[in-house]
């Protein structure tokens, strides 16, 4: 088999990987209702968390970051075998974080993404990724605002690639997943600026699972 079939493969693999939308897996599995359709109407952790099913939403959390981390973890294992290197992994990368983004299951229309990134950034190098999710988590402790604990996060890992790696191919990757997150969370940052955003927790929680 071809290099290029094999990046292909990966890169098709990787995305329908990322498509897998465990907000509404889990959601059905805990007899929840879509989530979305209440709060955020976002398919992630944060918006069902909202359903008041902590374990629905932390399924949710772990689904979401364990199919990035396990996309890029299988490329980096086994590319190397057919002497493919750090593009091919920042491909990989890239397709199951767009996976999630735009999922073909759910019609494109996705989460925003924070999870799978985390899960991504871990695989690509554990200090990375644990450094932005120390950062998501020191925001979201302090502050209560999860959209703004992405927006940190996300601005904080380039920062935090250069200064692990220097100037590569991978570092181009984490400033793509860092722009997409910002963009993703766009009307939150307005909202943010507006004094509209809602803290976790603060609003009451959906319990009706029907």
């Amino acid at each position: 088999m071809s290099n290029v079939l094999i990046v292909l493969s990966a890169v098709v693999a990787a995305y329908l990987l990322g498509s897998i939308p465990f907000a509404v897996v889990s959601s059905r599995l805990f007899g929840l209702a879509d989530p979305r359709s209440y709060g955020s109407k976002n398919p992630g952790a944060t918006n069902v968390l909202r359903s008041g099913n902590k374990i629905a939403a932390a399924t949710t959390l772990l689904g979401d970051l364990a199919k990035g981390w396990l996309a890029v973890f299988l490329a980096r294992k086994y590319g190397a075998d057919y002497g493919l290197k750090e593009a091919y992994v920042g491909l990989v990368a890239l397709a199951v974080f767009f996976g999630h983004l735009y999922p073909v299951f759910l019609k494109f229309k996705g989460g925003k993404g924070v999870a799978t990134a985390a899960g991504v950034l871990l695989a690509i190098d554990p200090r990375l990724g644990l450094a932005t999710l120390a950062t998501w988590l020191i925001v979201l402790y302090a502050l209560r605002y999860s959209s703004l604990a992405a927006l940190v996060a996300a601005a904080a890992a380039p920062l935090f690639a250069f200064f692990l790696w220097g100037s590569n191919v991978l570092l181009l990757t984490v400033c793509i997943i860092a722009m997409a997150l910002i963009g993703k969370h766009w009307s939150n940052l307005q909202r943010l600026m507006a004094g509209a955003e809602p803290k976790i927790g603060a609003k009451k929680q959906l319990r009706s699972g029907r």
